[in-house]
């Protein structure tokens, strides 16, 4: 099997061609997206961490 770059290359760039690529808006909205569940998560963690070592520290009365 003999590989041949410029094939190559021709068929990656007609595949690039299919994609569909996302618009500025579309990667801006994306992007706010993924930062407000990533500070929801850290949130959430941090609460859950708290809550946990409260209860830790009441079962085993450490203070």
């Amino acid at each position: 099997m003999a590989l041949n770059p410029v094939k190559f290359l021709q068929e990656v760039r007609q595949e690039v061609s299919k994609v569909t690529w996302p618009t500025r808006n579309e990667t801006l909205i994306s992007t706010v997206m993924v930062l407000a569940m990533v500070a929801l998560a850290s949130i959430f963690f941090l609460l859950a961490d708290q809550l946990i070592s409260w209860l830790i520290q009441a079962v085993l009365n450490i203070r």
